[in-house]
């Protein structure tokens, strides 16, 4: 959009209420709400500004409730059908239908714009998303499958809401672990079992297939061809799920030498927090002064060995990330790394950063369960899966979008909060119906495209002469509405799934309107189209910022079941 500060019809409406309650003479305590009601039976949008203002007015709630309603009937005029005052002195808002037309006219309007903030409004941030960082030691499992479908629509959503995001992968490739996986690859290569600390799975024999010379190599330059095949095959599993990175970060690099002998990022690191006080020496290791910022005991960054510690990688990794020049770090971690959160802030402070300006997500496990009938009973039971047949104890990217394709292992991974465990159950993920949610949305838009395939009328947002707007139609229209908040609040919360749960309810709302309002031959064919075109819009632009497609065809198992609750 052209203009950063473009209004919504809300807004507008919003900017109403506060006039009207202005008009009153006095000043709310508080920014009123202007919300949605649960019922429809409570009007379009409510208020509880009367109650904000009773105090100030020295009136009952009620009683200025009903003088707001003269108010606002005033500011809105037509637009305004009726004002209803419920409970304790909240204002209910019936709205016109032209008030609606012309909402619609504007989601229209605003074409690929709609609900997105311009990259030059107010509030822009440059955000460093780094996510998935699995260890280049083995395939991307089903827990980073959750981290990359949550960092990716994060990163997505941010976007949409005028952030200047760049997605990042932390590639682990320096320590202990990278010689395991070499002495394993080598194992392999000789033909002989591998350490019992090493690294199991078809994949370690696939990688010493791929190189020849590994059996009699050096340890270290097998370890790092080892690796470098790891990330490329993690890569490819990443964008086949639709996840891509603008900087693939290597650990090993911050151990390096700087340019023209500059000392390594470590070491640099080491510099700026001496600089501050906050390390020092004891016992020969260095240690950061972490309880300055509230850890439970000081951490040690250097071993009296000379040996620095996974930690010290850290803090060099994210003052790197300091100076170049991102306002804003978000880390997507895994379940285990609750306890590493404390420190890690407490170092950030220590480097000179704001408290704030750090955040730590932690993502918690994903169990794979599956629904089978007991042999005695007949009882559905639900059960675990081990799916892997190639890849050791655990279940990967892969093999898991070949179960059940791309769309449904985001949606599935995406519809929970990324801070509570979750089962995916396959048997759902699978099915080809409505009781699948990501099936319902997905049809819902391809049930669309179709209608407007069969629609001979060209779409129009003006209501016919002498036609009512149904309640349905109605109800569609300001779920359209409520996009741009859905976005901003699902970035904002750094909370994918409550994008989803939107994107499930527009599509329940637009099978509502669909169900009562016939759409081809209807005399309000024009209108109803404008309003479905709208519907289909920004069904797929919610499922795009998902990372979910948007087919225009599908074929549809029982079109009679009117589809999942919200979940």
């Amino acid at each position: 959009m052209d203009d950063a500060h473009a209004s919504t019809p809300v807004d507008d409406l919003r900017a109403a209420v506060l006039r009207a309650a202005a008009a009153l003479g006095a000043t709310p305590k508080s920014a009123p709400t202007l919300e949605r009601p649960k019922q429809a039976s409570h009007g379009d949008y409510a208020t509880n500004a009367a109650m904000l203002l009773a105090g100030a007015l020295k009136a009952p709630p009620r009683d200025v409730a009903a003088r707001l309603a003269d108010a606002i009937a005033v500011e809105l005029g037509d637009d305004l059908d009726r004002a209803e005052i419920a409970g304790p002195g909240f204002l209910n808002l019936f709205l016109g239908d032209g008030w609606h037309a012309r909402a619609l006219t504007d989601v229209l309007a605003a074409g690929d714009d709609f609900g997105r903030v311009a990259p030059d409004a107010p509030g822009r941030e440059r955000i460093n998303v780094e996510f998935v960082s699995a260890n280049p030691t083995g395939p991307v499992h089903v827990g980073g499958s959750r981290n990359a479908a949550h960092g990716d629509a994060l990163a997505r959503m941010l976007t949409f809401v005028g952030h200047d995001v760049h997605r990042e992968y932390y590639v682990n490739d320096f320590g202990s672990q990278i010689v395991k996986l070499g002495e394993s690859v080598q194992a392999r290569a000789r033909g002989e079992a591998i350490p019992e600390d090493g690294y199991q799975g078809a994949y370690v024999q696939e990688i010493a297939d791929q190189l020849p010379g590994a059996a009699d190599g050096d340890l270290a330059e097998v370890s790092q061809q080892a690796v470098a095949l790891m990330i490329k095959r993690v890569k490819a599993s990443l964008s086949a799920f639709g996840v891509e990175f603008d900087t693939w970060f290597s650990e090993k690099s911050l151990h390096e030498p700087g340019p023209d002998g500059a000392p390594s990022r470590v070491q640099h690191a080491f510099d700026v927090l001496a600089e501050q006080g906050r390390t020092y020496r004891h016992e020969g290791a260095l240690w950061l002064r972490t309880t300055e910022f509230g850890d439970e005991k000081d951490r040690v960054l250097e071993r009296s060995s000379g040996e620095h510690t996974y930690f010290a990688s850290d803090i060099a990794y994210h003052q790197d990330k300091r100076e170049r020049g991102y306002t804003r770090l978000i880390d997507l971690w895994g379940a285990d790394h609750h306890g590493y959160m404390q420190r890690m802030h407490a170092a950030y402070e220590a480097l000179g950063g704001a408290p704030g300006d750090l955040e730590l997500l932690i993502m918690q496990f994903v169990h794979i369960v599956e629904r089978a009938a007991d042999e005695e009973t007949g009882a559905e039971e639900t059960t675990r899966v081990k799916m892997s047949k190639r890849a050791g104890e655990f279940v990967t990217l892969d093999e898991l979008v070949s179960e059940i394709g791309v769309d449904a292992a985001r949606w599935f991974l995406l519809a929970r909060s990324h801070d509570t465990t979750m089962d995916l159950d396959l048997d759902l993920a699978r099915s080809e119906s409505a009781e699948n949610p990501v099936y319902y949305v997905q049809y819902a838009h391809a049930r669309i495209a179709s209608i407007l395939r069969r629609s001979e009328v060209t779409p129009d947002p003006v209501i016919p002469e002498g036609v009512a707007l149904h309640a349905s139609e109605r109800a569609l229209v300001q779920a359209l509405l409520a996009f741009g908040p859905a976005v901003a609040d699902a970035a904002g919360r750094r909370a994918p799934h409550r994008l989803v749960t939107y994107v499930l309810e527009l599509a329940q709302t637009f099978t509502a309107f669909y169900r009562d309002c016939p759409i081809v031959g209807d005399e309000a064919e024009a209108f109803r189209a404008a309003l479905a075109g709208a519907t289909q819009h920004v069904l797929a632009t919610g499922l795009d910022l998902l990372g979910i497609s948007a087919p225009v065809e599908m074929h549809r198992e029982d079109a009679a079941v009117p589809g999942p609750a919200a979940r």
